[in-house]
């Protein structure tokens, strides 16, 4: 099975999650969204396909995400594609589907 994690090295559940899709036998594509991040595109076919919008994978621990509480879907998509940090982690994607493992053992629900 393939894998792709947008993973933030830095975060502890975005770690763990890439640590189980390894011990799950993935074959595993990282993308450290912060260095390479998805574009407008790419967010908006990444949360089409969790059934998630983008209002809902948007990272609100960040001060910035805050003003955005209340924009449209489109105004969120472009900020998260211009600052990447907006976007919550971590992404996976495998051909089950996309899921945003939080909790981490949401990515069961694609392996």
């Amino acid at each position: 099975m393939k894998a792709t994690i947008y993973h933030n090295p830095k975060c502890s559940t975005s770690r763990q999650v890439r640590d189980m899709l390894r011990e799950a036998g993935a074959e595993l594509t990282v993308i450290e969204y912060l260095k390479t991040p998805p574009s407008k595109a790419e967010l908006k076919r990444l949360y089409a396909s969790a059934g998630l919008t983008p209002r809902q994978g948007l990272r609100m621990k960040e001060d910035a995400a805050r003003a955005l509480a209340d924009a449209p879907e489109e105004a969120i998509l472009d900020a998260m594609a211009a600052n990447p940090i907006l976007i919550e982690r971590p992404l996976v994607e495998t051909e089950k589907g996309v899921r945003l493992a939080r909790p981490k053992e949401k990515v069961y629900e694609i392996l």
